[in-house]
């Protein structure tokens, strides 16, 4: 379970980053743009997201990053080994019987490459945004971009660190701020919200795959039991 609540009542504090903050900021934007220029083989688009975007990293950041559409496992882990990087093991994840599954690579516990294995809705499409991301040139041009931490947060880039404020009653203004659709700003709200009001963060589909195994003939043996999940992964696996 995130220990990181939910903000309810903040507005435009200033956080003012350290030295050392900026020195961990270029280091995970390196790597993150290191696994990007591997990625570009797979010719799928590919961003990284979250507080290394934005910029509010801490010691326990990890580095996310997204395909926009389904590229082959073991296309991903070839492009990946070319550039000297392992799988040290998959995640098959659905986060609800309506949401896209996913599968993720994990380099280590904190660097991760995940692709989506079904059709994406538009509120998942957009999520990226919501969050912040980047493609590689624009985080090799050292580029940072608004978007909402865990805390539902917005996070706005200043030239001494960043300013935050609370984007609960706010959902209208923080949409047009991102360029996304109020519904994806209010479903994630919702999300959030139960994440936390529940005390827990699990999965609806969570299964672990050794690196030895692949990912798809897990989900192929899976949706031959599981009819919702087989329709899920119509179009885009099936």
């Amino acid at each position: 379970m995130s220990k990181l609540h939910p903000v309810s009542s903040r507005d435009w504090t200033p956080v003012h980053y350290t030295a050392e903050r900026w020195a961990l900021l270029r280091s995970l934007r390196e790597r993150a743009a290191s696994v990007l220029e591997a990625l570009l083989c797979t010719k799928v688009k590919a961003v990284v997201i979250g507080s290394v975007a934005r910029g509010d990293v801490t010691p326990t950041s990890d580095i996310d990053v997204h395909l926009d559409s389904y590229a082959p496992t073991h296309q991903v882990v070839s492009c990946l080994q070319e550039h000297g990087y392992g799988v040290a093991w998959y995640e098959v994840i659905q986060a609800a019987p309506n949401s896209a599954v996913r599968i993720v690579v994990y380099i280590d516990e904190s660097l991760t490459v995940s692709i989506p294995a079904s059709k994406l809705s538009k509120t998942e499409e957009e999520f990226p945004l919501f969050a912040g991301c980047l493609n590689l040139d624009e985080l090799r041009a050292g580029k940072r971009v608004p978007g909402v931490n865990k805390r539902l947060l917005l996070i706005v880039p200043t030239v001494f660190g960043h300013v935050e404020s609370s984007i609960l009653g706010r959902e209208v203004e923080v949409a047009k701020m991102l360029g996304i659709s109020v519904e994806t700003v209010k479903e994630r709200v919702a999300v959030r919200l139960k994440r936390v009001k529940e005390g827990r963060s699990g999965f609806y589909l969570h299964k672990l795959v050794p690196p030895n195994d692949s990912p798809e003939r897990v989900l192929f043996a899976l949706a031959r039991a599981n009819s919702l999940l087989a329709r899920k992964l119509e179009g885009v696996l099936l």
